[in-house]
């Protein structure tokens, strides 16, 4: 494979502009390139949580993860281009139904807290819902393909089964809400 990147400071987006796979030009702050930015931070904040320790199930899916979303950002770079398939989005299904069958049903709300590597992945959430949020704007304006959509929603829901599984790695446990319904059912 050639060097692809020989030149990474080119300069030609001093005026405001970048460039897409299909060599278009667009604003840089196009709803494309928001979306593409929100997927690229998603990755980088996925990258940190592998920093911690975790299972190497949840590891080795994380890393693929980060491949799915690096598809993810090509296609969205590439107008009318598909790279992220509905075979992508199914593998998250599986995991979720399988780690979310671990875990025992929630009371109550959670707080995105807990260990740091829960925290990480509920920051995650947070990002993966954004890229959502700016995969559906940019939907709104030129129609993409099912499968960003889904993969990103899908995404956002395993983070949270994770952060639940990273949570009691180590004997630890989800961070409640503190409701007032859950304190009058306490107190009755």
């Amino acid at each position: 494979m050639a060097n692809r990147l020989s030149q990474i400071a080119t300069r030609t987006g001093d005026n405001g502009t970048t460039g897409l796979g299909d060599n278009t030009r667009v604003s840089k702050d196009s709803l494309r390139v928001h979306a593409m930015g929100d997927v690229d931070e998603l990755n980088s904040q996925i990258g940190l949580l592998l920093c911690e320790e975790m299972p190497a199930d949840v590891r080795e899916l994380l890393v693929d993860v980060q491949h799915q979303l690096f598809n993810l950002g090509g296609e969205l770079s590439i107008p009318g281009f598909e790279l992220l398939k509905a075979e992508a989005v199914a593998q998250l299904d599986t995991a979720l139904a399988t780690y979310n069958a671990t875990l025992p049903r929630l009371a109550e709300f959670i707080l995105p807290a807990g260990s740091r590597a829960a925290s990480q992945a509920h920051v995650c959430r947070t990002v993966a819902r954004r890229a959502e949020r700016a995969v559906v704007a940019l939907d709104k304006l030129e129609t993409l393909k099912e499968a960003p959509r889904q993969y990103l929603n899908r995404l956002s829901d395993l983070l949270f089964v994770l952060s639940r599984v990273l949570n009691r790695m180590n004997g630890g446990d989800d961070v409640y809400w503190k409701s007032e319904r859950m304190a009058r059912a306490a107190s009755e």
